[in-house]
């Protein structure tokens, strides 16, 4: 195979932005081979823009076109999984979109079909795994740079969305459309990142606010406490209500801290003796110095890297790791199979405060999607999920 030949489900924003970096030569290993969607507008816009690239407006008759032999699924949240089972079905690669699904037990679905289809690729569009930051962040924690990790903790605020950005489509913000807010919609490249990074954690509490800032009935302002089961813990903000914004990720280890600002900048600070050695060894008189500014630099070094975000490389990154894995057999940096742990994590997040206490990790999935009917129901827009 010289080329993926791509179908891309969904021409809104993001399939607009993959058919673009594409059409212009920008992913190496690919074309696009057709583009569907259920909207007339789209196929207007598709056949002006991309005239020479057959269009579907059903997704089945594109997987059975002969015209594409990978898909990109840029589609609502529900429809990630089976898109994704009804493109393996056919050894039909398939790179599902961010998160992975709504629930779960949707997602184990798609994870153990694609198990039964380990010759076919099956990946998720996890850009921010490809960011060179993180990437490095990962590095440093797994080499033991800053020795075991001892607290988390994330502020994620500068997902600000004006009411206009939910009364654009009706599906937006919905239990049954979506199947949340920020946690679903904006939150779950952060969530994925902190599990990659750190680890899953053994339990969680939340507290999450719905409508709390915005007319809608799904979250839109969440504070969780994470357990890690060794004593470690977590806590992770995030809204869309914070004009202003804010972006901080510190992880504290026993032998140092990270701290990343912005997603440009981390500050790595080494202890030269790790924390409890320190503790058990340094007289009153060493740590009254310390307290008194003094002596900083016989406690820790400090090493500042900045980086530059380049608008839609990730994105590139992305598609070019999806196709290398197809045309030359490379791993993949984001595995599907992974994206079931992001949903995990945002699941038992909802889960806590809708029962407004902890849930251990993995936790009863059956009550989980028991409780996400309630609300689909309450809603009255949208089938009730099996």
């Amino acid at each position: 195979m010289e080329q993926v030949k791509l179908g891309i489900i969904g021409l809104g924003a993001e399939g607009g932005m993959y058919a673009k970096f594409i059409s212009e030569g920008k992913v190496k290993n690919m074309v696009i081979g057709a583009i569907c969607d259920n909207d007339p507008a789209k196929k207007q816009v598709a056949q002006e823009t991309y005239p020479d690239v057959p269009f579907y407006d059903n997704y089945i008759d594109m997987l059975e076109s002969g015209d594409v032999n990978a898909v990109v699924t840029t589609v609502p949240h529900y429809l990630h999984p089976e898109m994704g089972i009804e493109a393996l079905k056919r050894n039909i690669h398939a790179l599902v979109e961010k998160p992975a699904g709504v629930y779960t037990k949707q997602v184990k679905e798609l994870n153990d079909f694609a198990a039964t289809k380990p010759e076919v690729k099956f990946a998720i569009f996890f850009n921010q795994r490809t960011n060179p930051l993180y990437k490095k962040v990962k590095e440093l924690i797994d080499n033991g740079e800053i020795g075991s990790i001892r607290r988390t903790n994330w502020i994620i605020t500068t997902w600000w969305r004006p009411q206009g950005y939910y009364d654009q489509s009706e599906w937006r913000a919905t239990w049954g459309g979506e199947g949340g807010g920020v946690l679903v919609n904006q939150a779950p490249h952060q969530i994925d990142l902190l599990q990659w990074i750190c680890g899953m954690p053994k339990k969680v509490y939340s507290k999450a606010n719905f409508g709390y800032q915005r007319d809608i009935v799904v979250e839109d302002d969440v504070t969780a406490v994470f357990d890690y089961g060794n004593g470690a813990t977590g806590v992770f903000v995030t809204c869309t209500h914070d004009v202003v914004g804010t972006d901080r990720l510190e992880i504290l280890g026993d032998k140092g801290k990270i701290v990343v600002d912005d997603s440009k900048k981390i500050t790595i600070k080494r202890l030269n003796k790790p924390e409890n050695e320190m503790s058990a060894t340094m007289s009153m008189q060493d740590v009254m110095s310390i307290f008194m500014g003094g002596g900083q630099g016989d406690i820790f070094t400090e090493e500042v890297l900045e980086f530059e975000s380049v608008w839609g490389g990730q994105h590139i990154a992305v598609l070019e790791d999806f196709a290398s894995a197809i045309v030359e057999g490379t791993p993949l940096l984001a595995p599907g199979s992974d994206g079931i742990n992001g949903v995990r994590l945002a699941n038992a997040m909802h889960l806590s405060s809708w029962l407004g206490k902890e849930v251990e990790v993995p936790f009863d999935e059956d009550l989980f999607l028991e409780e996400l009917n309630k609300r689909i129901a309450e809603e009255g827009k949208y089938p009730v999920r099996k």
